[in-house]
C-alpha cells in the first residue's frame, strides 16, 4: 500500500515538473514574441500597403468594394479607426450600386467594428435597421452573431440579466441557423460550452481540433484562446497559462492589436504570482490597445492594471529591501574580515618590509608592462592606417593613371569628331554636340560606378558596418545593380578622409545645400550620438586593438 502511494506522490510530482516546462516554454516564446513585436507590426503594415497598391481609382465599384473588404478585414484588429474608414466606403459604394446584399454586408462590418469603439447606439442603429426576414441564410448567421457580440461588449460593460438572457437568445438563433457539420457550428457550440459551464466537452472538441490545425494561423490562434478559457474555468490554472500564451505569442506573430488572450493571461499570472510576466503582458496589452485604438481593450485594461502595476511595484520594494539586508550583511562581513586582516598583518609585520618592496617592484613592473601595452596598441593603430592609406593610395594612384588614360582617348576621340564635323561644314551637329550633357553626364555616371566599386573593394563591409551606426528602421538598402546610393556615396568620403562639404558637393555635381541636407538627415537617423557619428563613420574599416 505504501509503495502505492509513494507511486502516485511521484508521477504527480513528474507532471507538475512536466507542466511548468510547458508554461516556461510557452511563456518564453511569448516573451520572445514581444520583444519582436515592431517586426511583426511592419510586416502587417507592408502587406498592407502591397494591397492598397493594387487598388485603382477608376476601377468598377464591385472591384472597389472588393478590395475594401479585404482592407477592412486586414484593419479590423489592427488600427480600428481605418477599419471604420474603410466600411464606410464600402456602405457609400454598395448604396450607389443598389445591392441590397452588399449594403446589409457593410453594415454588419460597421456594427462589428463599432464594438470595440465602444459605439453601441450606433452599433445597435445599424443593426435595428437590418430586418432578418429579408437577409440570405448566410447573412442571418453573420447578423445573430453581430447581435450576439453586441450584447456580450455592452454586458461586459454593463451587469445585466436581461443582456445575459438576450446573449443566449441569439447564440441560440445563431446555432439554429448555422449548418450543424460547419465548423463555424462547432466553435459556436464549443462557446456556449464553455459559458454553460460544460467545460470538458469544450476540451475534448478543442484538443481533438488543434490536433489537425496549422500552428501558424489565426484559426489556431483563438482556439488556443478558447482551450484557456475552458482550463481557467475548471481553475486549471497551469493548463490555461500555457494555451492563453500560445494564443498570444500568435496574435503578437499576426500583429493583432484587439486581442483578449494578452489580457486574460495577465490576469492569470498575477492570480499566481508570476508578477514579472504579468507585468510585461500587460505593458504589452496597453502598447496593443492604444495602437489599435480599442476603447473597449482600454477600459477592460484599465480595470486591472492598477492591480498588477501594484502588485510590481511591491515586488520591486520587496527585492529593494533584500537587497538592503544582503548589503548589510556583506557590511558586517568585510568587518569581520578587516579585523581579521589586521591580525594576519599583525603576525606577518617582520616580513611586510620584503613584500613591500615586492609589491612596489610588481606595480612598477605591472605599470612598466601596461604603459608598453599600450604603446604597442597605439602603434598597431598607426601601422594599421599607415597601411590602409598606403593601399588607398597605390589602388586609387593605379585607377587615376587608368582614368587619366582612358579620358585622354575619350577626349582625342571627341577632338577627331568635332574637327570632322567643323571640317564638313555640319555646323548645326557641332552646336548640339557641343551643347550635350550626355557625356559628360556618361562619364559622371562612369566615375561614380568606378569609385564605388573601388570603395567598396577597400571596404567591403562598409554598408552594413554603416548602417549598423543607424536606428533598424532608417538603415539602407541599394537598389539592385546600384554599388552605393548618394546619402552612401557622401559617407564613403567622409572616410576616405574628404569632410569638407563644398569638395563633396563638387565631386558629386549636387548644390552645398543638398549635401548639408543629406548629412543633417542621416545624423539624425542615428544609433550613436549626433556628435561622435562621423567620427564612427570615418573609423569603419579600421582593425580595433585592445
Amino acid at each position: 500500500m505504501k509503495i502505492k502511494y509513494l507511486s502516485i506522490f511521484l508521477i504527480s510530482l513528474l507532471t507538475v515538473d512536466q507542466k511548468a516546462k510547458e508554461n516556461d516554454a510557452s511563456l518564453s516564446g511569448l516573451n520572445q514574441a514581444i520583444a519582436n513585436k515592431a517586426t511583426f507590426t511592419r510586416q502587417k503594415e507592408e502587406r498592407i500597403a502591397s494591397i492598397k497598391r493594387t487598388r485603382a481609382a477608376l476601377a468598377p465599384p464591385l472591384e472597389q468594394y472588393r478590395i475594401n473588404s479585404i482592407l477592412y478585414h486586414e484593419y479590423q484588429k489592427f488600427q480600428i479607426d481605418s477599419a471604420v474608414s474603410y466600411a464606410l466606403k464600402n456602405s457609400a459604394l454598395a448604396k450607389s450600386m443598389g445591392r441590397r446584399d452588399l449594403i446589409v454586408r457593410s453594415g454588419l462590418d460597421l456594427a462589428n467594428i463599432y464594438f470595440p469603439l465602444n459605439k453601441f447606439l450606433e452599433a445597435n442603429d445599424i443593426l435595428e435597421s437590418i430586418n432578418p426576414r429579408r437577409i440570405s441564410r448566410n447573412q442571418l448567421a453573420d447578423y445573430y452573431a453581430a447581435k450576439t457580440e453586441f450584447y456580450e461588449h455592452y454586458l461586459s460593460n454593463n451587469k445585466n440579466d436581461e443582456y445575459q438572457s438576450r446573449v443566449r437568445l441569439y447564440q441560440d438563433s445563431l446555432l439554429a441557423v448555422l449548418d450543424h457539420n460547419s465548423m463555424d457550428f462547432l466553435v459556436n457550440a464549443t462557446v456556449c460550452n464553455i459559458n454553460a459551464g460544460h467545460t470538458r466537452e469544450a476540451e475534448v472538441f478543442l484538443l481533438n481540433v488543434l490536433k489537425t490545425k496549422d500552428k501558424m494561423t489565426p484559426d489556431y490562434a483563438m482556439f488556443t484562446y478558447l482551450l484557456g478559457l475552458s482550463y481557467a474555468k475548471q481553475n486549471e490554472s497551469a493548463k490555461a497559462i500555457r494555451y492563453y500564451a500560445e494564443s498570444a505569442a500568435l496574435d503578437v506573430k499576426f500583429a493583432i492589436k484587439d486581442n483578449a488572450s494578452m489580457q486574460e493571461l495577465a490576469l492569470l499570472l498575477n492570480a499566481t504570482g508570476d508578477i514579472d510576466n504579468a507585468y510585461r503582458c500587460t505593458q504589452s496589452a496597453i502598447e496593443d490597445a492604444l495602437f489599435s485604438d480599442s476603447k473597449f481593450r482600454t477600459l477592460h485594461i484599465s480595470e486591472f492594471y492598477a492591480i498588477i502595476n501594484t502588485a510590481y511595484l511591491k515586488k520591486e520594494a520587496k527585492q529593494k529591501e533584500q537587497l538592503r539586508l544582503y548589503l548589510i550583511f556583506i557590511s558586517v562581513l568585510s568587518l569581520f574580515l578587516t579585523a581579521v586582516a589586521v591580525y594576519v598583518y599583525k603576525q606577518m609585520k617582520r616580513e611586510s618590509r620584503m613584500k613591500k618592496e615586492l609589491d612596489f617592484s610588481s606595480r612598477q613592473l605591472g605599470e612598466l608592462n601596461t604603459a608598453l601595452s599600450h604603446t604597442n596598441i597605439h602603434l598597431n593603430e598607426t601601422n594599421s592606417q599607415l597601411t590602409e592609406a598606403n593601399k588607398i593610395k597605390e589602388v586609387y594612384i593605379a585607377q587615376f593613371f587608368d582614368l587619366c588614360s582612358a579620358y585622354i582617348d575619350k577626349l582625342e576621340n571627341f577632338r577627331k569628331v568635332l574637327n570632322k564635323k567643323a571640317t564638313e561644314k555640319h555646323l548645326d551637329e557641332l552646336l548640339k554636340m557641343l551643347r550635350s550633357n550626355v557625356m559628360i553626364n556618361q562619364e559622371a555616371e562612369e566615375l561614380y560606378r568606378i569609385f564605388d566599386k573601388i570603395f567598396l573593394s577597400l571596404y567591403p563591409n562598409f554598408i552594413c558596418d554603416f548602417n549598423s551606426l543607424l536606428i533598424p528602421e532608417e538603415r539602407i538598402a541599394v537598389k539592385p545593380g546600384e554599388l552605393l546610393n548618394t546619402e552612401l556615396r557622401i559617407y564613403a568620403l567622409i572616410r576616405l578622409g574628404i569632410t569638407d562639404s563644398v569638395q563633396i558637393a563638387s565631386f558629386l555635381r549636387y548644390s552645398l545645400s543638398t549635401i548639408y541636407n543629406y548629412r543633417t538627415s542621416t545624423r539624425n537617423k542615428a544609433a550613436v550620438s549626433r556628435d561622435i557619428f562621423e567620427q564612427k563613420v570615418m573609423r569603419i574599416g579600421l582593425i580595433e586593438f585592445g
